[in-house]
């Protein structure tokens, strides 16, 4: 156990270069200066809180005034760094702008610079937080720093270098320190935690790390803090009390409901976190957090690591969504957290957020057990029109439906005899004059095609109303069907989206399929050339297609067409929209 009288922070500072964490390139820098004996008279190390700029000031001190010599590894024996770092080293002089801004105290120090040291190779002075001094006191130190005295060093440190005039920026060697970065924060908290025989877990600890943003002192003072409040012991839910840090599970148990379009659950999840007063802007952050490694989980898997709390949850979630649903609640959840400070109440900031992604949740999305708005309908039925069950999802696919049905009307000829076989499977025993309309033909009583092998022609139809969801519709919408028959149809998806031909994906589309079509049909699928005839190409067609109309509608548009005569207007294109 650390001694009751030195905290953690002062404790495990480092005091060797070696021993510093995430600040590879400034310690690389400097002790090849060290070694070389290429030594500049002023230092400015700039980054935030905590970063290590004062211990990397102190550990540059000690190099220069080792009893061995100038070097880049001190031997931390000698009474010069032993008494540099007890802090009573008399060479050593330490001072903080904050509380000595005035210009007198500044040429007070300046003077004492002329002396020569008294025990050491050089003279160092370390001014922390030097932005913070007055405009005069700058002026008064700038001669001194561009022409100072052989035994003097100046060692500057800042978090706002911005704010430090560029004559003296200029005048000093500037690195900027980094925050450090998460995994190393964790690697470096567990082994202090093994030295100090505390056990703790990877959750306790990756939590821990997360509040530290990047600072390594904040991370041992935050350690420090769950230690006693654990009573010598560190455990989630103690850590989780003492940050208010939200329970994964409540962000976990939010997507799912969310995946199942239940609102009802997604509220009464609020409720229970409302219950324990659990933060609604922490919620959101980490509910955003969570959303990006869904997306890590999607894209690049190997990102989340082995040793990932809720790994496998993580995965089997991603699942649940597609890539574009993930990104659409990310900005949803990042934009319900800059309102929370305008919301009327935190609660009612952090549920509309919640319902405002339930809102947004595609049409065509469907979840195992959840309703997405297309339940309801009979399966093998060819829906024609918006708003129920029955019928497609938007407007596009009944447009579509029409398209399909005429062109397979057209590619059997037209007959009479099959128009008048139409008719009758309808209850028309009138014989028809001409072509009528699909749309016009249908019965709204359900109807299971007859055949497979008119299939191709539906299939655009059918993805929007098959019971699939997340990639498993993806790899639907980029099926393109080279041949059908009572028993087998047989699809072609592009080299480019030949990662979706998992077998899991493969079987659950086989599965909606034959439930469509209530028969044992068997599904093939090949990778290899497409003819541009599969719902997503379809749809991205006709999206051109609008696209094009609504420029040519805005270019030959008589006001717009002046503009652009008279005034030498240009027209924006990528600013044009079609009305859907």
């Amino acid at each position: 156990m650390s001694s009751p009288t030195q905290v953690l922070a002062r404790k495990w500072r480092p005091r060797r270069f070696s021993e510093l964490t995430g600040q590879d390139h400034v310690v690389r820098a400097l002790t090849n200066a060290l070694e070389q004996k290429r030594l500049h008279h002023a230092y400015l190390f700039t980054g935030t809180r905590g970063i290590g700029k004062t211990t990397i000031a102190r550990i540059l001190a000690k190099a220069l005034n080792c009893q061995a010599g100038v070097t880049s590894e001190p031997c931390g024996v000698c009474s010069a760094c032993i008494e540099i770092d007890g802090g009573r080293f008399v060479d050593l002089i330490e001072v903080d702008a904050a509380s000595n801004t005035q210009v007198e105290k500044m040429r007070e120090l300046l003077e004492n610079a002329l002396y020569a040291p008294t025990v050491a190779r050089y003279k160092v002075y370390i001014i922390d937080e030097v932005h913070m001094l007055s405009k005069s006191a700058f002026n008064a130190m700038l001669k001194t720093l561009e022409e100072p005295p052989e035994h003097v060093k100046f060692i500057l440190a800042t978090t706002d270098p911005q704010k430090i005039p560029v004559t003296v920026l200029s005048r000093c060697l500037q690195f900027n320190l980094k925050q450090i970065p998460f995994p190393l924060i964790v690697s470096h908290l567990r082994h202090v935690l093994e030295q100090e025989h505390i056990n703790c877990d990877a959750t306790s600890l990756q939590l821990l790390a997360r509040a530290a943003q990047g600072s390594m002192r904040d991370a041992l003072s935050i350690l420090d803090q769950a230690i006693a409040f654990g009573e010598g012991k560190i455990e989630e839910a103690g850590v989780r009390d003492m940050l208010g840090a939200v329970d994964q599970g409540y962000l976990f148990d939010l997507l799912e409901a969310l995946a199942q379009r239940d609102g009802a659950r997604m509220l009464a999840i609020a409720d229970a976190m409302e219950t324990r007063s659990l933060s609604f802007d922490a919620a959101l952050q980490d509910l955003a957090t969570l959303l990006h490694r869904l997306t890590l989980a999607q894209i690049v898997p190997a990102a989340i690591g082995d040793d990932e709390p809720e790994r496998d949850r993580i995965f089997r979630l991603a699942k649940t969504f597609t890539p574009e649903d993930i990104q659409l609640f990310y900005q949803i959840a990042i934009h319900g957290r800059e309102d929370l400070g305008r919301a009327p109440d935190e609660y009612a900031g952090f549920t509309m957020t919640l319902l405002r992604m339930l809102a947004f949740i595609p049409e065509d999305f469907l979840s195992g057990g959840g309703k997405a708005g297309r339940d309801g309908g009979t399966p093998g039925f060819l829906p024609t029109k918006p708003g129920s069950g029955k019928y497609p999802s938007t407007p596009r696919q009944a447009q579509q439906s029409d398209r399909t049905e005429m062109a397979e009307i057209e590619k059997e000829g037209n007959s009479q005899e099959e128009r008048a076989a139409r008719n009758a499977a309808n209850g028309d025993s009138r014989e028809p004059t001409g072509p009528v309309p699909a749309s016009l033909e249908r019965d709204p009583t359900p109807v299971k095609p007859s055949f497979v092998q008119s299939f191709s022609h539906s299939w655009i139809t059918i993805v929007g109303q098959l019971k699939v969801s997340g990639l498993t519709r993806m790899l639907a919408q980029y099926c393109e069907v080279k041949s059908s028959s009572e028993d087998e149809i047989e699809f072609c998806v592009p080299e480019l989206h030949k990662h979706l031909l998992d077998k899991t994906y493969q079987d659950r589309l086989q599965a909606a399929v034959r439930e469509y079509l209530d028969k044992p049909v068997r599904l093939k699928f090949a990778v290899g050339i497409v003819n541009g005839m599969s719902p997503a190409e379809q749809e991205n067609r006709e999206k051109q297609e609008k696209q094009s109309q609504a420029i040519a509608a805005i270019e030959s548009d008589p006001f717009v067409r002046e503009l652009v005569e008279n005034f030498d207007a240009k027209l924006i294109v990528s600013s044009i929209k079609p009305i859907q």
